[in-house]
């Protein structure tokens, strides 16, 4: 190799889609690939996608055969108007990371740390206690019009059954989501 050929750069850009933005966000993503792919010095991108508590996470890899090419792409006009159409879709707006080179090491952010068990086990106890409380009340009726149901055995299988069906498919999502500023981490560090 001599010693005059640039070297290669990549390009990593990482994005965070609102929830209910991800089908917009894909097509939009294989908008801006194939416009990317039309670029001089264009090498290939790679796209991997993950998920963070109800954000998706978008992590695209764009390898270049210069810095000045690579840069060139950033600062296009078709990349100024492709990322303006996108931005209401994001959370964190278009974050971007250059590195020189061939070998070029990405490292993924971490994946979010559960809340602790003692805020997970306040917000179960919130959930439950109601319905513990309510749902003999509410069985009661049935128990005295089909005597056989009443029985211990199956008045308690079938309270207990119709309270975890409850917790896990509508309570639980619905508390999650109202406490999520509580059960979420702080973030000692600002994104610039």
């Amino acid at each position: 190799m001599s010693e005059t050929q640039p070297e290669a750069a990549t390009l990593v850009v990482r994005h965070q889609v609102r929830p209910n933005h991800v089908p917009s966000y894909e097509t939009w993503l294989r908008r801006i690939i194939i416009t990317a792919n039309q670029c001089p010095g264009h090498l290939g991108v790679d796209v991997i996608r993950g998920w963070r508590t109800d954000v998706a996470q978008f992590t695209c890899v764009l390898r270049f055969t210069s810095l000045e090419q690579l840069q060139d792409w950033i600062r296009s006009e078709q990349r100024r108007q492709l990322v303006a159409e996108v931005v209401p879709l994001l959370c964190d707006g278009d974050q971007l990371e250059i590195a020189q080179g061939k070998d070029f090491w990405f490292v993924p952010e971490t994946v979010q740390a559960p809340p602790p068990r003692w805020k997970q086990s306040c917000v179960t106890f919130l959930v439950i206690l109601p319905l513990s409380l309510l749902m003999p009340l509410l069985w009661q009726p049935l128990f005295q019009r089909v005597p056989w149901l009443s029985d211990h055995l199956i008045s308690d299988a079938l309270i207990t059954l119709s309270i975890v069906l409850l917790v896990v498919y509508l309570f639980m999502p619905i508390a999650t989501r109202a406490f999520a500023g509580w059960l979420r981490p702080q973030h000692r560090e600002e994104r610039s």
